[in-house]
């Protein structure tokens, strides 16, 4: 029979890379731990590590074992998590995961205030994700995800927060600060400056400038939204951002917004949950909070 300790040795083993680390880890002797590898393999029929000299190699029932362990136990280790705060009367904690860049700001609006209001309840927000952002909730590695692009797999629920527009950020008095809307080609002789992201997952490629057939003279990746628009700011190349967050900075900064193509590109900032967390209290509460931090700061798309 399939058991806990199970996974949870397949896991470790993987972790670590071999029995002698893993044994250590979970507080076993070596020969405990191959003694009980040996006992799951001939329950099970099949093997699930080959040695390949002083290294173990999964096979592909180990593969299969492995992912198995990846999904379920993240989901027992909250469930154990979430029964002892309900014992205890406490509300627990919220994990917040992160597909949108430039929204860090507007999410440190909303922390605030909620944490003033759920005092019993730890906020921790991730930006890198083992399993993607989808895969994230469904590991129960986070609780909330924010992200522009929602995509629609049963078992999740997505609620809108706000609307708001992409806009080209190109410093004042720049060729292309002027007109009432910018084209694809006229990006065509510009440098743009970007998150780290693949291309097939930004706005101002696959929603712009592929669309037109169009690519910049130079792509180039920046980490942060304060070092890409100094670059800007600079004269170093153009950007694609949120209307608001431009806005923003340009009472600081010598940048300004402008739009993209004559209409337009309208997008919406989504949380994404679980179907079978959107009734509990705190994490309800935090998306009633963003939508009416959204209402108050966060200009419309139509700006």
């Amino acid at each position: 029979m399939l058991e806990r300790s199970h996974l949870s040795i397949v896991q470790e083993v993987d972790k670590q890379g071999s029995l002698t680390a893993a044994a250590e880890v979970l507080h076993l002797t070596q020969s405990a731990l191959s003694h009980s590898i040996r006992k799951l393999e001939a329950q099970l029929g099949t093997e699930i590590w080959q040695r390949e000299g002083r290294s173990l190699r999964l096979t592909q029932a180990g593969q299969y074992l492995l992912a198995v362990a990846n999904r379920v136990l993240p989901q027992l280790a909250l469930a154990e998590e979430r029964l002892g705060q309900f014992a205890q009367g406490e509300r627990g904690s919220l994990r917040i995961g992160m597909e949108c860049h430039p929204c860090y700001q507007w999410l440190l609006k909303v922390v605030s205030p909620y944490l003033a209001n759920w005092p019993d309840v730890d906020v921790d927000v991730k930006q890198k994700f083992q399993f993607g952002g989808i895969g994230a909730l469904f590991g129960h590695e986070i609780d909330l995800l924010v992200t522009p692009d929602p995509l629609y797999k049963p078992g999740l629920h997505y609620e809108p927060v706000f609307d708001y527009e992409q806009v080209l950020v190109v410093p004042r008095g720049h060729a292309l600060a002027n007109l009432p809307y910018v084209k694809p080609a006229h990006l065509s002789k510009e440098v743009l400056v970007t998150y780290p992201v693949t291309t097939d997952r930004l706005d101002i490629y696959n929603m712009f400038l592929m669309p037109a057939g169009v690519t910049p003279r130079r792509h180039k990746a920046i980490e942060t939204t304060d070092i890409m628009l100094q670059m800007v700011a600079s004269g170093r190349g153009v950007a694609a951002l949120p209307r608001w967050l431009v806005e923003e900075y340009a009472q600081k900064m010598d940048i300004v917004p402008v739009r993209l193509g004559p209409r337009g590109i309208a997008k919406q900032i989504f949380l994404g949950a679980r179907e079978i967390d959107t009734d509990v209290d705190y994490l309800k509460a935090f998306v009633e909070l963003a939508r009416h931090s959204s209402e108050l700061s966060a200009p419309q798309a139509s700006a």
